[in-house]
């Protein structure tokens, strides 16, 4: 069983961003987040048409949540940022994104 460090988020949005759906990523899931990294660019612009707001992020994957259920949990904020993160699943209803893609150094893809 491959380990995977990395997920590719890509959600296509309405102009208003009030609507938001998750995209089909070719390869979803990633040894390193550099592999992640490296698609990132190509991805997203391939995404472009799917929406009139594209968003994508590399998001890790914690290796210690390995053997727990997990879900991904994101949001596109108002002001137009996408936040992502690998959270242990939970049925309670109330989730947390907690990484922000746009605290990078790197550019949010848009």
């Amino acid at each position: 069983m491959e380990h995977i460090a990395a997920l590719l988020l890509i959600v296509g949005c309405s102009g208003d961003l009030g609507e938001c759906r998750e995209l089909p990523a070719p390869v979803p899931v990633f040894e390193t987040m550099e592999e992640c990294d490296a698609v990132l660019p190509a991805e997203f612009e391939n995404a472009r048409p799917q929406g009139e707001r594209v968003f994508a992020s590399c998001v890790f994957v914690d290796p210690a949540m390995e053997e727990m259920d997990a879900e991904l949990v994101w949001d596109v904020l108002p002001e137009g940022r996408l936040v992502a993160s690998v959270e242990p699943f939970d049925d309670s209803g109330v989730s947390v994104a907690s990484h922000d893609a746009g605290a990078s150094d790197e550019p949010l893809m848009r």
